[in-house]
């Protein structure tokens, strides 16, 4: 008979389980939604699922759930969150570690359970409210430290923009080489660097050839681009038209 994992009873709103093994539902809240950890060595992940159920996360390969009922959840909280998987930052990996090494005596151990859990469940919450947690990327050999610079990498082309940066000047910028940068960029942000850096350029460009005065070269140079005659181009794939033409018509309306 397969082994059952270890149950702490929460509330009647949610329960933890530690370990592997068979699950049984009728142990479960109502409408159950669940979070899994897996913790593993260098690298955590969670995953909300929801609705939960029992063949679903058997084959999950996590050593700590917290099942909880769905009306909690918005009850406390007031939203659930998407469904999918994210690395676990240094927070959540910590308070997951000491729920599953926790080696004090009973009854101690089981209530550092039930308050770390309730501990882990709420800042799980505060961290996906705040936008704070990474999707885990389609290549899985991108760390939580590798999403994080990528991350890094994002704010770099959207804050600085208009300086001369390359995918190399990027990547030794945010501590990761060029390929894992541009692989796990398109896997994260679902389009290149060069894509983003181009965007954030020519709709900085476009807006000055409306509001401003100044020379299209001034602009492109202002922009990022090294010659006018490559502003030009990029201007023009990106609209259709070449900057002095779109500044004509944008006069002509």
């Amino acid at each position: 008979m397969p082994a059952r994992r270890v149950l702490i009873q929460v509330s009647p709103e949610m329960i933890t389980l530690i370990g592997a093994g068979a699950l049984d539902p009728a142990s479960w809240p109502e409408q159950p939604v669940a979070f899994s950890f897996a913790i593993g060595d260098p690298s955590a992940t969670l995953a909300y699922h929801g609705p939960a159920d029992a063949a679903t996360l058997e084959a999950v390969e996590a050593s700590l759930l917290l099942i909880v009922a769905r009306s909690a959840c918005q009850r406390i909280f007031g939203s659930l969150p998407p469904e999918g998987a994210f690395h676990a930052p240094p927070t959540l990996r910590g308070i997951a570690a000491a729920i599953l090494g926790c080696t004090l005596a009973e009854p101690a151990r089981t209530t550092l359970r039930l308050a770390k859990a309730i501990e882990l469940l709420c800042e799980t919450f505060q961290l996906l409210g705040s936008d704070a947690l990474i999707a885990t990327a389609r290549d899985a050999q991108l760390s939580y430290g590798d999403c994080e610079r990528i991350r890094a990498a994002r704010r770099l082309v959207e804050t600085r923009w208009n300086e001369k940066l390359t995918l190399d000047s990027i990547a030794a910028a945010c501590g990761l080489n060029r390929s894992k940068l541009a692989r796990g960029f398109r896997d994260l942000f679902n389009h290149s660097v060069g894509g983003l850096l181009a965007e954030q350029r020519l709709s900085a460009a476009q807006q000055m050839l409306l509001a401003t005065e100044l020379p299209i070269s001034s602009i492109g140079y202002r922009c990022g681009y090294g010659t006018n005659a490559a502003f030009t181009r990029a201007f023009s794939r990106r609209y259709g038209m070449a900057p002095s033409g779109f500044r004509a018509a944008s006069l002509n309306t």
